[in-house]
């Protein structure tokens, strides 16, 4: 567990770097000249451009700017957004704290009803598989913001349910507000997840273990328990740790068309602005939840069965 735990921070660590130099370079590499909204949307003279370029050293070579903005990433100095003209760790800090409890709210969607439609499907009779099974087909055949109109013509438009803009205040009312956002996001990974959890649940419950055990006569519940589910729980576990990492990329969708304001739509408009400095934090922000969730899955995963990990790793 140790190295395992050693190797997921190594590459961790080696991610982050690679991902870093990436994002910086093919940003900078795109057309378009961020001096443009640096100077405010204004046509600049000469004299504002090459003041705007040394402010920000944009006439240095690539290699120097990059030393230069990772060692303010290093010592917690993101830069200042060009756009909106404060800092970004502040900026990307508030619109974060939306985006974490929409994916919470979605996670919490997925594992109700992901998990349950899955286990449900794998123990039950064909009928009620045949209807899990067409229900998940449905529910990944449905885009996101397709999901998000019929919910807000449905169940704010003409029910008047739920709001139809805007995160809300802090509390119930966030919650109010992220209800629909977060079915409209999580419908898609819910299909997925239910078809991986019933295709995990079924290859063991047709495993050679589990039939000895029930001829033993061992009751089903406990048979269930430590036989089926625990060990399919590390393939389960390995895709959900990848769904949930995806969710905060994919909340870009449902943001949009709900209006709130989470680092998703926040990616979208800095890099359809040329906001360097937003675009580069929160692509790494990305990399990083995503490259993390996925390790915490892993050792999860290891923790429950070392000897499935260890056979994943030696592959």
């Amino acid at each position: 567990m140790i190295r395992t735990v050693l190797g997921k921070l190594g590459g961790l660590t080696l991610t982050l770097f690679l991902a870093s130099v990436v994002i910086f370079s093919a940003l900078l590499l795109t057309p378009g000249d961020p001096v443009t909204a640096l100077a405010g949307g204004a046509r600049p003279t000469p004299e504002l451009i090459a003041a705007i370029r040394a402010e920000y050293r944009l006439d240095d070579p690539v290699w120097l700017q990059y030393v230069h903005w990772l060692g303010g990433v290093l010592t917690g100095d993101f830069g200042r957004s060009f756009v909106y003209k404060t800092d970004v760790a502040e900026l990307v800090g508030a619109r974060f704290a939306v985006t974490f409890q929409l994916v919470l709210l979605t996670t919490a969607l997925i594992a109700v009803f992901g998990l349950g439609s899955g286990i449900l499907a794998a123990i039950s009779g064909r009928r009620t598989d045949t209807v899990v099974s067409v229900t998940t087909s449905l529910g990944m055949a449905l885009p996101t913001f397709i999901v998000a109109i019929l919910l807000i013509w449905i169940f704010a438009t003409s029910l008047g349910w739920f709001p139809t803009f805007g995160a809300g205040e802090e509390g119930l009312d966030r919650l109010w507000h992220l209800v629909l956002p977060a079915v409209s996001l999580a419908l898609m990974f819910i299909a997925y997840i239910s078809r991986v959890t019933r295709s995990a649940l079924v290859a063991q419950l047709h495993s050679e273990h589990v039939e000895t055990a029930r001829v033993r006569g061992i009751p089903w519940g406990r048979v269930f328990r430590r036989h089926v589910f625990h060990n399919a729980a590390p393939q389960i576990l390995a895709i959900s740790g990848t769904t949930i990492a995806g969710l905060f990329a994919a909340s870009a969708i449902a943001e949009q068309a709900f209006g709130l304001g989470g680092i998703g739509s926040l990616l979208t408009e800095a890099a359809a602005r040329k906001d360097l400095p937003v675009v580069q934090v929160v692509s790494l922000l990305l990399v990083a939840l995503f490259v993390v969730l996925n390790a915490i899955a892993d050792l999860l995963a290891a923790a429950i069965d070392p000897d499935s990990a260890g056979t994943r790793r030696n592959a």
